[in-house]
């Protein structure tokens, strides 16, 4: 099992990494893939085109003027993400919820990067088989997908736990 000290620099690491690795491909999308036709690889499975996103997940909010937008998405979302960093340290997180937060942190971060800095965040990537297809994401939204994934994961696999220590257990949970 590794230290306290060793899984928050391997946290830090995490956040690091997720936001470089985002931004690298940021920039690939945006010098390679701007002002050009998508791009389609595994017989249509993967799309790779260029998009500037002025809204919030799948272009939630796109409409709004742009004042709106710039306080919900750039100071509302620098306001969230302040609070998230403060709980994770203040908090005493079990190391799964806390990889959750670290990857929300870090993705949420790298998107609001581009929204301080262009005012609409890059995406590129398109995914899916046929007519089901995923809206156009980003690495950043990877990161935040899987870290809500893996909270998500954590408090179902605790209080499954909890049901269990507490004798609570039906049929149904099995």
């Amino acid at each position: 099992m590794i230290g306290k000290t060793a899984w928050r620099i391997a946290l830090i690491v995490t956040v690091l990494a997720t936001i470089g690795c985002d931004r690298v491909t940021k920039h690939a999308a945006t010098t390679m893939l701007a002002g050009l036709p998508s791009h389609s690889y595994l017989a249509d499975t993967v799309r790779l085109g260029y998009v500037e996103n002025t809204g919030g997940f799948l272009s939630l909010g796109a409409g709004l003027p742009s004042v709106v937008r710039t306080g919900l998405f750039t100071v509302g979302t620098g306001l969230l993400l302040c609070m998230l960093v403060l709980l994770a340290i203040r908090g005493k997180w079990d190391r799964l919820p806390a990889l959750g937060l670290a990857l929300f942190v870090a993705g949420g971060a790298s998107n609001w990067i581009d929204r301080a800095a262009r005012g609409s965040v890059v995406d590129f990537l398109n995914v899916g088989v046929g007519p089901v297809r995923t809206g156009v994401f980003n690495v950043a939204d990877v990161a935040i997908m899987l870290g809500v994934g893996l909270i998500g994961l954590a408090t179902f696999a605790k209080r499954r736990a909890h049901r269990r220590s507490d004798g609570t257990e039906t049929a149904d949970d099995e």
